[in-house]
């Protein structure tokens, strides 16, 4: 996934996103320091229950180092990317628990 849509150089309403950001023993796909927001993007390899498992494992580890996590599917950045964005911006803006 690119903040592409109205998003430029990783920036997506004046908040600069990093990615590949590592945290703990993971790397975040996106992540926003200054709020601690993880965003994650999912592809067919998160639809068994062993990797959803692991997916949860991963969630509750970052959690735990104090980030909040939003975690989308591939699938819906590509049909919907600006329903994403709104979704990301809206977190930040409210501070919101995803």
């Amino acid at each position: 996934m690119s903040f592409g849509g109205g998003c430029e150089n990783r920036a997506l309403g004046g908040f600069k996103f990093v990615r590949q950001e590592p945290i703990g023993p993971y790397f975040a796909d996106f992540a926003y320091r200054e709020e601690r927001l993880v965003v994650e993007v999912d592809g067919a390899t998160h639809s068994t229950d062993d990797e959803r498992r692991l997916d949860a494992q991963r969630e509750q580890a970052l959690r735990d180092r104090g980030y909040r996590v939003a975690r989308f599917q591939n699938d819906e950045v590509y049909r919907n990317i600006d329903g994403v964005l709104d979704t990301i911006l809206a977190a930040l803006e409210r501070r919101q628990t995803l």
